[in-house]
Formats: structure tokens, sequence, C-alpha cells
């Protein structure tokens, strides 16, 4: 199940890296020049993915309003303030220093490999860190191309405009994999050309460009079942080692306990699951009100258990297998949804989109009668949002992209939408890298 890894083993022994400085470029990688196959390469871009899965999952729902932490100084995610900073060894910095190592080994691959589908591989894996980096710091430092030992002292390291590394480096990228990528690797785990296009949507609904948004998410909705990709009868079935790559995920970063991770600290499974000591009961009790506004829900017993206030969506049994889910096919066609309805379009057509989902979870149809308003619908959607993908890392990153954080988890400060840059960065670059405001 587990492919990518399969030939993995052997090639992180060789090639990770030990300094967790970004400018230490990996001492026993081989050099581009020597190098005509890359594969291993390219397994490494994916490999580095792991070290940003726990950040990401514990940003996107304990930043929000779907889980809590309880001994200091980890509740400083719940605080928006410069308390944050204290997070930098945990969360931050791992996840920093994770996706630019993926960014190095898949520069390699697409400056020098000369197949094709490992190109468009490795300039998803880009577009994907470069995506996580902005979304979660901001403004950030851009590299697309491979270091040699001696270049370190020429590096740019100055962080560019978020903007520009959309429009520059992560939708131009994700065009060039759509473009050169096919279907054929998602059993297998891998990028694919669907995988591609839905990424791009998210991409769009991130920038407010719901025109092109739209474009790319019904592609992916009306092409799904031509690629494989189905949504699973039962809702629980989605999650669990056990059905790691089922029919309804379009992208996950797999995980496998054969593979050492280079991230050290709890897994993400530990905290949604009140297995760290830093969160035991992590609960909210705002996503349990969510829940009970919506009687009858069949997600209920797969995503929050009132008695343990934790979440059974991914069980401790095989815990260290759990593929984290980056795209699944209910995320995307919310997001069609999201994107038909601000560009104009009937509450009926838009809320007739969810009605799989809703069914699935035994729910019935909502009336577009009732709800027939753009706003009214804009909600409806966000509260199905948060129910399907609550501890899937998405919470937080819905309300930054609706401008709603601030309103639904009562703060004022707009410099905490952001995280803090972490400071061993900004140290090691000799004050080139900055640091965000408010930090």
């Amino acid at each position: 199940m587990k492919k990518i890894y399969l030939l993995l083993g052997l090639l992180v022994l060789t090639i990770a890296c030990e300094d967790t400085d970004l400018d230490q470029f990996p001492p026993n990688i081989a050099s581009s020049g020597s190098l005509t196959d890359f594969a291993g390469v390219l397994n490494a871009a994916y490999f580095y993915q792991l070290g940003a899965v726990t950040p990401i999952a514990v940003m996107g729902d304990f930043r929000a309003d779907n889980a809590f932490m309880e001994e200091e100084p980890f509740p400083a995610f719940d605080r928006f303030n410069s308390d944050l900073t204290d997070m930098e060894d945990q969360f931050f910095g791992p996840l920093y220093t994770a996706l630019y190592r993926s960014i190095i080994s898949a520069n390699n691959v697409i400056i020098n490999s000369t197949d094709m589908t490992q190109v468009g591989e490795a300039k998803f894996l880009r577009a994907l860190s470069y995506f996580k980096l902005v979304q979660v710091f901001g403004d950030v430092p851009v590299t697309l191309f491979v270091p040699d030992i001696g270049d370190i002292s020429t590096f740019d390291l100055t962080r560019q405009p978020a903007d520009d590394i959309y429009n520059n480096v992560i939708i131009p990228d994700l065009i060039d994999a759509v473009a050169t990528l096919d279907n054929g690797s998602i059993s297998s785990g891998r990028a694919s050309q669907i995988a591609a296009q839905g990424l791009l949507g998210r991409v769009y609904m991130h920038r407010g460009n719901f025109g092109n948004a739209e474009s790319h998410l019904a592609a992916v909705v009306n092409g799904a079942a031509a690629a494989g990709i189905s949504l699973q009868d039962n809702f629980a079935d989605i999650f669990g080692e056990a059905n790691d790559l089922n029919s309804e995920i379009i992208f996950a970063t797999q995980v496998s306990s054969s593979i050492v991770d280079e991230y050290g600290f709890s897994e993400f499974w530990s905290w949604s699951g009140g297995l760290d000591t830093k969160s035991l009961t992590p609960l909210d009790l705002s996503l349990v009100a969510a829940f009970d506004a919506s009687p009858g829900d069949l997600r209920r017993a797969t995503t929050i258990n009132e008695e343990t206030l934790a979440s059974p969506k991914f069980p401790q049994t095989g815990g260290p297998d759990h593929d984290w889910i980056e795209l699944r096919l209910a995320d995307v066609i919310l997001l069609y949804a999201e994107a038909l309805n601000e560009n104009g379009s009937s509450p009926e057509n838009v809320l007739d989109l969810l009605d799989p989902i809703r069914t699935r979870a035994g729910l019935a149809a909502l009336d577009h009668t009732v709800l027939n308003t753009q706003p009214l619908v804009r909600q409806a959607i966000a509260d199905e949002r948060r129910l399907e993908l609550a501890f899937e890392g998405q919470r937080w990153f819905d309300l930054v992209r609706t401008g709603t954080a601030q309103s639904v988890l009562n703060f004022t400060d707009a410099n905490y939408l952001v995280a803090p840059i972490p400071i061993s960065e900004i140290l090691v670059s000799d004050g080139v890298i900055t640091q965000n405001p408010g930090y």
C-alpha cells in the first residue's frame, strides 16, 4: 500500500540532512550533474512532506475552534498574540525545514530529469510545499534551483511576497502538472492530473479567484468517475490505516511505520485522539455544539467522542500508518459549490451538489427555498465543511481564506493570521529573513 516507500528506506539514509538549518545542502546527495535516474530524488521530495503533516494538522484544528491545548505554553495556539513563537521547536521549525527540503529535491528533478512524468510530480510537490508555506507564514524565501555548497553565501534569502509566489511558482507549477500528468498513478498514491487540478482549484479559492476556481474544481467533480474517484458509501470508511488510498482520496501524504519520520514529536493522530499529555481532552465544545445543530448526523460518531473529549477519526490502532489526506472528493465538491455560489449560481444548483454528502451523513437535502440568498448558502457550505472535514487540518485555513477567522475566533489583530517565522531561520540568515509583524 505504501508503494512510494518501498524504494525509499535506503535513499533516506543517503540524502537526509542531519543539520536543521536550511542553508546546509544535504552533504551526501549526489550532485545533479552525476545523476541520470532521478526517481530516488523524487521519492525524497515525497518523503520530506511527512515533516509537514502534524504541524499543518495541529494548526488547522487547534488554532481554530475544533480543538484546544491544555498544558502551557501550548494554549498559545488559542491566544492570538506573540506567544505563538514558543511553538517553534515542535511545529513551525519542522514544518519550515521539511517543506524546503522537499522543494530542493523537487527542484533537482524539475531542472535535471528528462522524464516528464517525474517533472510533473515534482512540480506538484513544489507547488504543494510553497502553498503550505505561504498559508502558514505569508511571505517566504523562494529558491527554484539546486544549490551547490559553494553557492550558499550567494543565496537570496529575502522573503518574497506571497502574491508573487502564487503567481510565479504555485499556479504555474500546478498548470504544468495538469498538462503533464495523467491519472494512471492514483492507486499508487503518487501525484496525478486530477490531484493537480484539485489543488489548483483550492489555490484559486484561497486567492479569491472564484472564476478560475470553478472551472478547475468542475473538471475534478465531472472527471472523478473516469479517474476512479468516488465518494465512499460509509463516512467512517474514509479513515484509518485499513482504508488508506480508498476511492475518495485524490491525494494523500503516505505514512508508514516502516520508515523513520524526521518529525520527532507526537504525530497528528495522537493529537486529535487526546494521546499527547499536552492535550488529553482536545475536543472543543464549539465543535460539539456544531454537531448538536445537525441532529442525526452520522459523521458525529466518527469525528467526536464526548466521553473522552477527543476525536476517533484517526484511531490509535494503526496510528503510525494512517495516511494524511491532503485532498478528497467531498472536499472538492464543497469547494466547487462554494465557487458556484460566489459566482452567482442559483441556490438550487449549488445546494444540490451537497446532496450526496448529506445523504451519506444521514441528513436531508438542504431546502433552497429557505436558503435562498448567497450569504445563507455561503454559511450553509461553511457549516457543512466544518462537520465533514473536522480534524483534517482544514478549519483554520478555511476561516482565514474566507475572511472570517477574526470574527469567529474573536481576535482583532490581523498580524496573527500568519504564524511566526522560525527564529532559527532568522538567525542563520544573519537577519536577511525577517520576522512577521506582531512576533
